[in-house]
């Protein structure tokens, strides 16, 4: 039998059972060690607030159409951060260059299952690489939303960065953007993340909730504010603060999953005076200027050789393993104690 994670209603889990199903050809079966959760995207599934749960994506015309749900509940198998040993290769598909084989622990996305069947395609170059501890596989996707967004912010040496958010996708982009040649200034509410944020490189921690963060980077900077800031919390008000804190002409990359109506977000404000550029990061593609050399899966295997060559350090943000048939607890955490948790991974 396998074991699928699903919501069945808005703070709902449950652990249903499913016949194993045959590989098709094309495909191979992965048996799953690890599946991280994402305390932003699928919260928004977990809480009821993701759009495609009242709205349909339209992928021609890149609308979102009222009046029907892309989705319903229940939502089964949701989850972008998996790792596992392949089991079974569709036998017309044996010595297909890079394809993983029997045996191989590999990354990729599945969803919080115990058995994955996967296209081909989708998993060639996805071995782990060797000596890389497991856990760190599971980190793939979410370094390469971190990686989307550093690139989106095309920052150069001595720059001055704001990186609104620290969970575990800001804390690795604090990161990046530090490998990447700039001062990094890390903002979150939780004087905890600041902590970790400081041990990843941040130059300066302000706390959004008793720091008047703007005018502390202005300050930071000569009065000139950052270069670029980066918010990838998806609150409103950071983005809003996140407008405020840049320089006259500077940059500031959205790459959180924003939900609901912009309440906090004024844009006739700084946004407007100072004539500020707001670009858009979202994993469904890398930023326009890069497409011809740079790729998603690209953004994933890069960033898991700088974990592997020690530039980036992820096991120490795993938090909590926590059983597969416990799901349910683990969301509770997130949700509802976001303070004592950053990276959560399920284990099967």
């Amino acid at each position: 039998m396998e074991r699928v994670v699903q919501f069945t209603g808005p703070r709902h889990v449950e652990i249903a059972e499913h016949a194993r199903a045959v590989l098709p050809p094309g495909h191979l079966r992965v048996r799953t060690r690890y599946s991280g959760i994402s305390a932003g995207t699928e919260l928004t599934a977990y809480r009821g607030t993701n759009p495609y749960l009242t709205r349909t994506w339209d992928p021609e015309a890149r609308l979102f159409r009222e009046g029907a749900a892309g989705i319903e509940y229940p939502v089964a198998g949701w989850g972008y951060s998996e790792v596992g040993e392949v089991v079974e290769v569709s036998p017309e598909l044996d010595g297909m260059p890079g394809l993983p084989v029997t045996g191989d622990l590999i990354w990729g996305i599945w969803g919080h299952r115990s058995e994955g069947i996967v296209p081909a395609e989708r998993v060639v170059g996805h071995t782990l690489p060797a000596g890389l501890d497991p856990l760190a596989g599971a980190f793939a996707r979410v370094g390469a939303i971190a990686h989307n967004a550093v690139l989106a912010g095309d920052i150069h040496l001595g720059e001055d960065v704001a990186v609104f958010g620290q969970g575990v996708i800001g804390l690795l982009t604090t990161r990046l953007a530090q490998l990447s040649g700039a001062r990094v200034t890390a903002v979150d509410a939780l004087d905890v993340r600041l902590d970790t944020a400081r041990r990843y490189g941040a130059h300066a921690t302000l706390n959004a909730r008793t720091d008047q963060v703007a005018e502390r980077v202005r300050e930071a900077t000569g009065g000139l504010g950052a270069d670029l800031a980066i918010e990838i919390s998806g609150a409103h008000p950071a983005l809003h603060e996140a407008l405020r804190s840049v320089a006259v002409g500077g940059r500031v990359v959205a790459s959180g999953f924003y939900q609901g109506d912009g309440t906090g977000l004024r844009l006739g404000d700084e946004f407007h005076h100072n004539r500020v550029q707001l670009v858009c990061s979202q994993i469904g593609g890398v930023p326009p200027q890069l497409s011809g050399r740079w790729s998603v899966d690209r953004l994933q295997r890069t960033f898991l050789r700088l974990v592997a060559e020690g530039q980036v350090d992820v096991t120490s943000l795993v938090s909590h393993v926590v059983p597969a048939a416990e799901a349910a607890d683990a969301y509770v955490l997130l949700d509802e104690r976001p303070a004592e948790a950053l990276q959560v991974v399920l284990e099967f």
